[in-house]
């Protein structure tokens, strides 16, 4: 199992679109293109917005379907984060 730390990828505010494209690209596909569990741990991270989490777990989504969510724990988030992961999970699921 891997785990991407977010907080040494993206600080305490997580709101650049671009690391999380980055981290999405390097780190989350590959890993689940080999079937393997990936943990997104927001430990020490008070916030992020929805575009940082869209931009994060979206295309995986789009392309293994709602069961890649089997996959992917989130690990150690705050009321406020796991309620915008959850607003990125219904949106993409929706659509």
């Amino acid at each position: 199992m891997k785990t991407i730390n977010i907080l040494a990828a993206a600080g305490v505010f997580a709101e650049n679109k671009d690391v999380a494209r980055d981290l999405r690209l390097s780190q989350l596909i590959p890993t689940l293109q080999k079937n393997q569990e990936i943990t997104l741990d927001f430990e020490a991270v008070d916030g992020a917005t929805q575009s940082f989490i869209h931009a994060l777990i979206s295309d995986a989504i789009r392309i293994y379907g709602g069961e890649v969510l089997d996959h992917i724990i989130f690990k150690n988030c705050n009321p406020t984060i796991r309620q915008i992961i959850n607003i990125v999970i219904n949106y993409m699921q929706e659509s």
